[in-house]
């Protein structure tokens, strides 16, 4: 039997990184916003020359930077951070108004336990939440 799946791959965050879900053989997909959000934070480096699939993309608002993926390894874990962490994601996630694809994106950061930070974001309507590792010591 075919499927045909439309969408984005739907990636989540677990432990060790991004994930897909599979079930029965079927990739979860989603026709939203969330996987390219999740990989405009989380998807490159912090340096858009030393990621590999930046090295042969000439738009610059079609290069994934992660700014907010280096802090997270870089600074340490402090409520004072997460107004830098923030700033960090809505610099990550500034090319959707910049491509028109969204008009409002807001971000909201809080520390949910031990090296673990969650980041709200909402795109217009659409809102999701990530939980990541804050891996800075």
């Amino acid at each position: 039997m075919n499927t045909i799946q439309e969408g984005d791959v739907l990636l989540y965050q677990t432990n060790d990184d991004g994930e897909v879900n599979i079930t029965n053989g079927i990739v979860k997909m989603s026709g939203g916003l969330e996987t390219a959000a999740y990989l405009s934070l989380f998807g490159g480096n912090e340096d858009a020359k030393t990621w590999w699939g930046n090295l042969s993309e000439t738009e610059d608002a079609s290069k994934y930077i992660s700014e907010t993926q280096h802090l997270l390894q870089a600074l340490p874990i402090t409520s004072g951070n997460l107004l830098r962490v923030e700033d960090a994601a809505k610099r990550d996630l500034a090319w959707f108004k910049e491509e028109g694809v969204a008009t409002e994106i807001s971000v909201s950061a809080s520390i949910l336990g031990l090296n673990m930070i969650q980041l709200e974001i909402k795109i217009d309507q659409e809102s999701f939440k990530f939980v990541e590792n804050w891996r800075a010591m």
